[in-house]
């Protein structure tokens, strides 16, 4: 599969993804959402890919939208009147998934129902849906060059990407608060400071650092329990009980220990390297019974 604004590589196991519009800072467009979200999907399911890096092709992330495109820069049809109804009983509606729903939103969904870790690679400025996006990333690495900025406010508009969901629970509801209200470009040591990326480094560093922490978290693992961790911490710290994570987990555990966890038991018995041969694409059963978010 080819895309115009996305380049997608593959090596040992390893996804670079690189948002690839270097001569318009990688703005963001409706055509990257929909590649993004191809891609997404596409990674979840190919057995070859363990982990996925994220970084930004020249000297930026992502720097927004792009506002040059004619009519409705976010791609939204100004005929609707679309009511929360709509979105609860048609998001799969042609008018409403193309002509309402947020293009970034889509992206984040596409992230948070992927089976394999995300690890951000912030090269440079990540602002607007350049900085909301990285949100649905496990971990964020970031450039002393990178520069972020949560700027709708200063366009009029509100956050999207599914960040007032993830925001408040990176960095909690305060910090949020300050960032949006203020809409301000900030850098990437009070990035760091303030709990949004994990570590900054000069940015012939960055790119290395990030793909040889990525590789860390899924050398000599079970993609399928990595799988279900990453779906399981996602879904279950949202559920208003622990009782509902007690039943995910009690089927999750039933299900790994009579698969890979045999494996894993007596490798650690043996002390040797266990050599899994469970498939992220192959998920157990009972993962059909989740709610499917789009």
């Amino acid at each position: 599969m080819s895309y115009q604004t996305l380049r997608y590589e593959v090596d040992d196991g390893l996804l670079l993804l690189t948002l690839n519009r270097p001569d318009d800072l990688n703005a963001f467009t409706v055509e990257m959402a929909n590649e993004l979200v191809a891609a997404y999907n596409r990674a979840s399911d190919d057995d070859s890919v363990g982990c996925i890096v994220v970084t930004g092709a020249g000297k930026a992330f992502c720097a927004g939208m792009d506002l040059s495109i004619e009519g409705n820069v976010f791609g939204l049809d100004e005929s609707l009147e679309p009511t929360l109804g709509d979105l609860r009983d048609r998001l799969d509606d042609p008018a409403i998934s193309q002509g309402v729903r947020d293009t970034g939103g889509r992206v984040a969904m596409a992230m948070l129902n992927c089976r394999k870790p995300i690890v951000g690679a912030i090269n440079g400025a990540a602002v607007g849906i350049g900085a909301t996006m990285t949100l649905p990333m496990d971990f964020r690495f970031a450039s002393t060059r990178a520069r972020f900025g949560f700027v709708f406010g200063r366009l009029g508009i509100t956050p999207e990407a599914c960040s007032t969901w993830l925001l408040p629970r990176i960095v909690g509801l305060q910090q949020s608060l300050e960032w949006l209200y203020r809409a301000d470009i900030f850098d990437a040591d009070e990035a760091r400071n303030k709990g949004l990326v994990r570590e900054v480094l000069e940015p012939d560093e960055l790119l290395d650092a990030a793909c040889a922490f990525a590789r860390s978290l899924v050398t000599d693992r079970s993609p399928v329990s990595v799988a279900l961790i990453r779906q399981m911490l996602y879904r279950n710290s949202a559920m208003e009980s622990p009782l509902e994570a007690h039943r995910v987990e009690s089927l999750a555990m039933f299900y790994t220990s009579t698969g890979d966890g045999k494996e894993g038991v007596a490798a650690f018995l043996e002390k040797r390297s266990p050599e899994f041969t469970a498939q992220a694409s192959a998920m157990p059963p009972f993962c059909a019974e989740w709610p499917t978010e789009k």
